[in-house]
């Protein structure tokens, strides 16, 4: 019984985080990791350097790829 309980939280949790990557997918969220999640407006407009985000440093790049 206790193995059954702790499959279903384990399911839980991963359908939970695949819902959460279709639904950040699905607004167009380009790197869902980054905490600017290539949606800053001020990335687009001042013409940082790719990867300098609103004065933040992200390692994955996605700001390169909006310009």
């Amino acid at each position: 019984m206790t193995d059954l309980i702790v499959i279903a939280i384990v399911v839980l949790i991963v359908g939970l985080a695949l819902a959460y990557i279709i639904r950040a997918k699905k607004r167009g969220v380009k790197c869902i990791g980054c905490p600017a999640g290539g949606n800053c407006s001020a990335c687009h407009s001042s013409g940082e350097a790719a990867g300098n985000c609103c004065g933040q440093t992200h390692t994955c790049g996605c700001c390169a790829e909006q310009k």
